[in-house]
């Protein structure tokens, strides 16, 4: 009997030692060419059920393996699956790097925009795309407005031939019908919406997520149009970049943008920081000889950082800050005060904004938890002012010159949570649901010309969706947000719902419907006042406006072919919006000081189009992508926006057709050249005459068809033993000069008689030096 209890407790620990023969294995997933991490991939054991899957940023822990050799394998969509043979060690952990090689179909892209949740884009039940920072390298983009030219249905607009403010339309929808968020937040506040196209430099962008169509029920007001999302720098990698980028306009001004960035990541890949800086020094450009500026002069300063840091395996802090100092000057180019100018528009820009996102995994990763805070702090001076012809009125008028300030704050914060169902009706599912809350406070004044907006809104929203994956090729996603905005007498409700269906090989059809509601508040163009006829434009409110309510249909094949050597492929979407009630400006007349509007509802609208996307990839050598749009923005009926010209059915500053080209080759990894072009239909504009401008009648105006090319060639030196590489580039931009030759002249002038490219032929030298 003793033997028997003395061979049961050796067994008893002899079992028990086997058991404590364990190990771990940690790593990161990369990709070879690229070198930046492949999220989301999937980590899996051959000869057992035991796996894991990546974070967000490659990385992966397998905990309590059991000693010995095991067969590895890694596997992401759009890369060829890699196995490895890994010994471990009782209680000991391997760090391991796993590099995998691209396919050639490139869908190994995770979007968060369409759903507010992480997806692969070819699991994306809406359309997302995407451009990324080495795509807004080889377009030359300079800031955010210029990479959102190469986005299908999009367009970007400039506005003043004074300030340059700029715009972008989707899917023949003007500004205000499209909501920007910086990194998922809605703190793009209305006043940030006239400059801040131009106020956010490329070396603050990891990517920009556009979702095109209404999207009201994940974002809530004025996301009618779609939505673009900036997603900020993330830090990755150790790493440095430093670039000096000159442009000389026209041969007549230069522009000099000097940029640097860095990121840090600690030994342990738990916290890092990248920062950036940006500084642009441009001079006022006067394209047909008045001394007025079509271009105004620009003076840049952007810093700023973005954090994380992981406490635990299933927990993340992220932390981003940014400092926006703009300072813009157009009209007269003479030295002095603003208001000394025959005719000009000064601004001083201060921005603040900051975001803070915690995020934590439980229940093995099926639910999250993520509470968040964006906001903004905007400080503007600002001049706009004409000197009058008469004597008496001038010595009036330096007394006290039209000079005005305004002060934005913008909150947003809210809780999501995403619950993963494995088996939900025989598929799985993500349920999300959440709510936030969003405080806006707008202030802008001059009381030289009895002008003020002090308008305070606020929006409570509480949003739910369903993601269900009802087969492995059919998803189905329905949603909807309940919005309670102080400006709309009835709370809102905004439901969606969306069908994938992946056809055979690398097709899928989508079709959506969502609808959406914008609130009668001052946005974009509204805080603008512009010069006109010898006087200033002012926008007003009527006092029964009510909120535009929408409806936005959809309908997607998406078909891409890929072999050994090529991918190749294209997307042909339609798209159908109704707008109720929707918002247009009424002439009310002129007083002292000039052209008086007010927005009011009008009878309704229909917007509707088709885009069509081509792309192609040989190799990884050449690239091509193409994006055109054939549309119609008509209002309902015909209303009127000049006193005493017939009214228009059409949306004014709408081209029926535009679109865009990019190629890139890259022979070698020292050598790249690009090329691209924007093209832009002709479209109804208004002008207003003006004493001496060469226009004096107010009219209706066609404009011309016009195409921007762009080429550049950059060769890279490597630095082998400093570990850095050290590139220089150049080319030009508009190069054939499709740049208007119209513009009034004078103090006069019509400053919203402006259409075409926002510079005329542009050549640019740069010097880079990065890590390698």
């Amino acid at each position: 009997m003793k033997h028997l209890i003395t061979l049961i407790i050796l067994f008893c620990f002899s079992f028990a030692s086997l058991l404590a023969q364990t190990g771990t294995i940690t790593g990161k997933v990369i990709s070879k060419r690229t070198g930046q991490t492949v999220p989301f991939a999937n980590v899996q054991f051959t000869d057992s059920s035991t796996g894991s899957v990546g974070d967000a940023y490659g990385r992966f822990s397998l905990k309590n393996v059991p000693a010995g050799k095991h067969t590895l394998r890694i596997s992401f969509v759009g890369y060829l699956s890699y196995s490895l043979e890994v010994d471990v060690i009782s209680e000991e952990v391997q760090k391991l790097e796993i590099s995998l090689d691209e396919e050639n179909l490139n869908l190994n892209e995770v979007v968060v925009t369409g759903t507010r949740t992480a997806k692969r884009i070819t699991d994306s039940p809406v359309i997302v795309n995407l451009i990324n920072s080495k795509e807004l390298d080889q377009v030359v983009a300079i800031n955010l407005s210029d990479g959102l030219k190469f986005q299908p249905g999009l367009r970007v607009e400039t506005d003043c031939q004074t300030c340059n403010y700029s715009q972008i339309r989707m899917n023949g929808l003007q500004g205000g019908y499209s909501q920007i968020l910086i990194n998922s937040r809605s703190i793009f506040s209305p006043l940030t919406g006239l400059y801040g196209l131009e106020q956010i430099p490329v070396n603050m962008i990891e990517r920009i997520e556009v979702v095109r169509g209404g999207v009201s029920a994940l974002y809530g007001s004025s996301a009618i149009g779609g939505t673009v999302n900036v997603i900020t720098r993330v830090p990755e990698e150790n790493s440095f970049n430093i670039t000096n980028t000159t442009q000389s306009i026209n041969g007549e001004a230069i522009d000099n943008i000097l940029s640097a960035n860095a990121t840090v990541i600690n030994e342990n890949e738990n916290a890092g920081a990248t920062f950036f800086v940006n500084n642009r020094n441009r001079q006022a450009f006067d394209a047909n000889g008045d001394n007025f500026s079509e271009a105004p002069q620009l003076k840049d300063n952007t810093f700023g950082t973005n954090l994380f840091f992981v406490p635990t395996d299933n927990q993340k802090i992220s932390v981003s800050l940014s400092s926006i100092y703009e300072y813009r000057y157009g009209g007269e180019m003479v030295p002095g005060p603003a208001y000394l100018a025959q005719q000009s528009e000064e601004r001083t820009h201060n921005v603040f904004m900051g975001s803070f996102d915690y995020q934590v995994f439980f229940n093995d990763k099926k639910n999250s938890l993520a509470v968040y805070y964006g906001g903004q702090k905007t400080h503007r001076v600002h001049y706009t002012g004409i000197v009058p012809d008469k004597e008496d009125e001038t010595a009036s008028f330096v007394a006290a010159p039209p000079y005005g300030t305004s002060d934005v704050i913008t909150h947003q914060g809210g809780v999501q949570l995403n619950n993963s169902i494995e088996n939900f009706l025989g598929g799985q599912a993500v349920l999300t649901v959440g709510a936030e809350y969003a405080y806006d406070d707008v202030f802008d004044q001059i009381k030289s010309y009895n002008y003020l907006i002090d308008q305070t809104t606020t929006d409570f929203g509480v949003f739910v969706q369903h993601d269900w994956d009802v087969l492995p090729n059919l998803n189905l996603l329905a949603g909807a947000r309940f919005d309670k905005h102080n400006l709309v007498e009835i709370p809102v409700i905004s439901p969606r719902f969306s069908v994938l269906y992946k056809l055979k090989g690398n097709s899928q059809f989508r079709a959506g419907w969502g609808t959406g509601f914008r609130a009668p508040q001052a946005f974009d163009t509204d805080l603008h006042i512009a010069f006109a006829a010898g006087g200033v434009s002012r926008i007003s409110l009527a006092d029964n406006l009510k909120e535009e309510r929408s409806n936005s249909y959809t309908a997607s094949y998406n078909y891409d072919k890929a072999s050994e050597h090529f991918i190749a492929g294209f997307t042909l979407e339609g798209f159908y919006t109704t707008l109720d009630d929707s918002f247009y400006q009424f002439p009310l007349g002129e007083d002292s000081f000039g052209q008086l509007f007010e927005k009011r509802n009008g009878p309704g609208a229909t917007v509707k189009g088709i885009t069509i996307e081509a792309r192609a990839n040989f190799d990884y050598v050449l690239q091509l992508d193409a994006g055109y749009t054939i549309q119609s923005s008509l209002y309902n009926k015909p209303v009127e926006t000049i006193e005493n010209l017939p009214t228009k059915s059409e949306f004014l500053r709408t081209p029926n057709m535009y679109g865009y080209g990019t190629i890139t080759y890259t022979p070698t990894k020292s050598w790249s050249a690009s090329a691209n072009v924007v093209y832009t239909g002709t479209m109804e504009i208004a002008h207003f005459g003006g004493v001496g401008t060469g226009q004096s009648e107010d009219e209706y105006f066609s404009t011309p068809t016009f195409a921007q090319i762009g080429v550049r060639l950059g060769h890279t030196l490597s630095l082998e033993k400093t570990n850095t590489g050290l590139e220089l580039f150049g080319g030009v931009k508009n190069m054939l000069n499709a740049f208007q030759d119209d513009f009034d002249i004078s103090k006069n002038r019509d400053s919203n008689y402006i259409y075409g490219p926002s510079l005329p032929r542009t050549f640019f030298v740069g010097i880079r030096i990065k890590s390698l």
